[in-house]
């Protein structure tokens, strides 16, 4: 588990780079927390001050990595030393598929990243819901999931997001244990047709792994779900968010449908170590 102290530095230099850049990063600070190896992270100090950190997040297989540098100390090479370090302990922990994280208005990591021979994948959009009246929603039930429901969460995810199924137990194994976390399962006429997940944080309700059964689309029943969300985390006073590929049209405009619009990217890059 990473010290106070270090998640305490972090917060800091995040806050400093996006104070400077006008972005916003996404470092999972619900994995930052409640790391359990000490194999992830990687920091550079000058002095007493953090001015590199980079952070491994593993889904199974596949690694997503991000990093930050404080913007006065770039081009020195601190950040490569904790970029070269990451992918070494990457390379030892057998990952078989590597995702560089950066945000899409950040041309010092653009640049950073076509150095490295890192080579663009997608994009995902971080959206944020704008108040508006909202419709009741009927039609369906939300009910907490159950572990007689794994399977079929493990299906939606390889279905609707294109993980494999090692990569898909992997995180239904890790989010299930997350605190101010509400794992949603969605049925249709006593049917489970759908799940999504509700994780609170600092005032902030974020929407993730929202899915429906193929042949359950195209019936309204995402945008009345989206809508009783929406409401109740809104009503309990949260902001409202969520994250969607900047490639995925059909749920862009549902989204947007519901009031949500688009605030931040990322963008992911496939890399090779």
């Amino acid at each position: 588990m990473l010290l106070d102290t270090h998640l305490k530095a972090i917060e800091h230099l995040q806050k400093e780079v996006e104070d400077h850049d006008g972005l916003e990063i996404k470092l999972n600070w619900e994995m930052l927390r409640e790391r359990e190896s000490d194999r992830m992270d990687f920091f550079h100090y000058e002095g007493d001050e953090l001015v590199a950190f980079l952070g491994l997040y593993g889904f199974g297989s596949t690694v997503e990595v991000t990093g930050m540098v404080k913007p006065s100390e770039r081009w020195k090479g601190h950040f490569t030393k904790v970029f070269q370090d990451g992918m070494a302990t990457v390379h030892e922990l057998g990952f078989t598929k590597i995702l560089l994280n950066a945000p899409a208005s950040s041309e010092a990591a653009k640049q950073f990243l076509k150095k490295q021979g890192a080579d663009y994948a997608f994009s995902e959009h971080q959206m944020k819901w704008r108040s508006r009246e909202l419709e009741e929603a009927s039609g369906f039930l939300l009910r907490p999931a159950e572990t007689k429901d794994n399977e079929l969460r493990i299906q939606l995810d390889v279905e609707a997001f294109g993980l494999t199924r090692e990569d898909s137990i992997a995180t239904e194994g890790r989010i299930t244990a997350e605190p101010d976390t509400d794992l949603w399962m969605i049925e249709v006429e006593e049917v489970p047709v759908g799940k999504l997940r509700v994780k609170r944080e600092d005032g902030q309700a974020w929407i993730y792994g929202f899915a429906i059964l193929p042949e359950y689309q195209g019936k309204g029943i995402g945008r009345k779900v989206l809508q009783r969300i929406v409401k109740e985390q809104s009503a309990a006073g949260y902001s409202v968010h969520l994250e969607v590929e900047a490639t995925n049209a059909h749920a862009l405009r549902l989204y947007e449908s519901v009031g949500f619009e688009v605030h931040h990217a990322q963008d992911y890059y496939t890399y090779t170590a």
